[in-house]
C-alpha cells in the first residue's frame, strides 16, 4: 500500500482518474479511463482504518484498542466513511420472494405455490 499512500497524498483528496494501468513483471499496458473501486477512492488513512475493521471481524471492542479512541470515535469514523462510499444495497429475498418468481415464471404451480406458502 506504500505507493497508493503516495498517490493519495499527491492528490490532496481531490478526486482522480486513473488513465493506464501496466501488469507487473511484463509488457502489457492498458490505456483507457477506469473507475476506481469504492474503497479506493478513501484517504489511504480512511483504508487503514476500513482494513482494521474487516481484520477485527467487524468488533468496535476490538477497533477501540486498535486504534487508541472511545466507541463513538470509532462508530463516528464508520458513518463518515460510509457517508463517503457508495454503497450498494443488499437485498434480502424472502422463501415467500422466491416463490412469487418460481410462479411468475412459469417453474412451479399455482397449487405448489400455495402449498409453500402455507408452511
Amino acid at each position: 500500500m506504500g505507493q497508493w499512500h503516495e498517490l493519495t497524498n499527491l492528490t490532496g483528496d481531490r478526486p482522480f482518474l486513473v488513465t493506464g494501468v501496466r501488469l507487473e513483471g511484463s509488457d502489457i499496458s492498458i490505456v483507457g479511463e477506469f473507475e476506481l473501486p469504492p474503497l479506493a477512492s478513501l484517504r489511504y488513512e480512511d483504508q487503514v482504518f476500513v482494513s482494521e475493521f474487516v481484520r477485527c471481524h467487524g468488533s468496535i471492542k476490538d477497533m477501540e484498542k486498535a486504534f487508541g479512541i472511545s466507541y463513538p470515535t470509532v462508530k463516528n469514523r464508520l458513518n463518515r466513511i460510509i457517508g463517503q462510499l457508495h454503497m450498494v444495497q443488499v437485498e434480502q429475498v424472502t422463501e415467500r420472494d422466491e416463490v412469487f418468481d418460481l410462479l411468475e415464471r412459469g417453474e412451479i404451480s399455482v397449487e405448489e405455490a400455495a402449498g409453500r406458502l402455507g408452511r
